[in-house]
């Protein structure tokens, strides 16, 4: 049974987190504002302002004079005093990015992996980048490469990786580290960035990666959608040939097995399509109408994906949808999870309680 104790402990949290989210999509805001954004009393303002302001998230930057009367204080976040280490752990390569408390990527750096790495040698390589950040983070969010059960924090089996059966990454990255660690698939964390930059606008989206394999993020209804075991986005294993080559998956005909081979074979226009045809199924299964193009194979020849997929979408005077390139380049899937451990340690908590992992700096 909750204690009274406990449930205003929680409350606080919230409304503290409630109020850090708005600082992070406003330049500057006052009390009255926060009041009419979030629902919360003008007294309940004041005091989550104090604590804010105590702690360093934010501060006091101006008042606002309105008539007679005392005048109104005027804040603003303070983006440098919390920072976020992310992750992309790609087949070939480790990304690392150090964000602020806004999400504005402030270092990125990759780590060259070696083949078929190990987990004792990827954890080496993120404890080696944290190091090299030289700042002390809230915490670290690991995108990596699925199948994934982001419930349990365990990599079940990434495919060409043969050492991670059943490895539980996110128990390891923060014995590691010493850090509260997110782990998630790559193209949900690469989504979350997209979702961060863009705002409420982008509602119903996916995020399409192509870098050592391919996948897909999605945001349905406002929030990463990660399916019943978590492992949503396995949109390179969708069977596009019946009789087509024979995938790492162990199915035939998969969307990534097509489309690798005719990267091999110099065909950058079939494989474009190939792509450009699964996006048109997502589309007619998901209904989204934003499709982000990411992925560090992808970028090499953004114009001839970005087209191709373009010109793939069937047109209507209804049924509309953006396509457009990732807003941070390579950087999205490591930004992204650095914006999911912001998001557990200063956004609003979730049901499940995520806030708790983290606790206030």
């Amino acid at each position: 049974m909750d204690t009274p104790g406990a449930h205003l402990e929680h409350l606080r949290d919230y409304n503290e987190s409630l109020v850090v989210a708005l600082a992070r999509s406003r330049a500057e805001f006052d009390r009255a504002g926060v009041a009419e954004a979030t629902g919360l009393t003008p007294q309940a303002v004041s005091k989550v302002l104090g604590r804010l302001v105590e702690h360093g998230l934010v501060e006091v930057c101006g008042v606002r004079r309105q008539g007679v009367g005392k005048p109104a204080s005027i804040y603003r976040l303070v983006p440098g005093s919390r920072h976020a280490v992310g992750f992309h752990v790609a087949r070939r390569t480790l990304r690392t990015v150090l964000t602020d408390l806004a999400g504005t990527v402030l270092t990125s750096t990759v780590t060259p992996l070696p083949p078929d790495f190990t987990p004792g040698q990827l954890l080496d390589a993120m404890r080696e980048a944290v190091r090299k950040a030289g700042v002390n983070p809230v915490g670290a969010g690991i995108g990596m490469v699925g199948p994934l059960d982001h419930a349990a924090g365990i990599v079940r089996d990434a495919h060409r990786l043969r050492h991670w059966h059943d490895v539980p990454l996110r128990e390891l990255a923060q014995e590691c580290l010493a850090l509260p660690v997110h782990l998630d698939k790559d193209v949900t964390a690469g989504v979350t960035a997209e979702a961060w930059r863009r705002g409420p606008a982008f509602r119903d989206g996916a995020l399409i990666m192509v870098e050592s394999g391919i996948g897909a993020g999605l945001w349905l209804g406002g929030a990463a959608y990660r399916g019943a075991h978590t492992n949503a986005g396995e949109f390179g294993h969708t069977v596009l040939q019946l009789d087509g080559p024979r995938c790492v998956c162990g199915r035939s005909g998969c969307l990534e097995i097509l489309h690798d081979t005719a990267v091999a074979d110099g065909q950058l226009g079939t494989a474009a399509r190939v792509l450009a045809t699964g996006i048109v199924n997502l589309l007619q299964t998901t209904d989204v109408n934003h499709v982000v193009l990411a992925g560090a194979d992808l970028l090499r020849s953004s114009e001839v994906y970005e087209t191709t997929t373009r010109d793939a979408i069937p047109r209507s005077h209804w049924l509309d949808v953006s396509v457009t390139l990732a807003d941070l380049g390579a950087d999205v899937i490591a930004a992204g999870a650095a914006m999911q451990v912001l998001d557990a340690a200063y956004g609003i908590p979730s049901k499940m309680g995520v806030r708790s992992l983290f606790s206030t700096v």
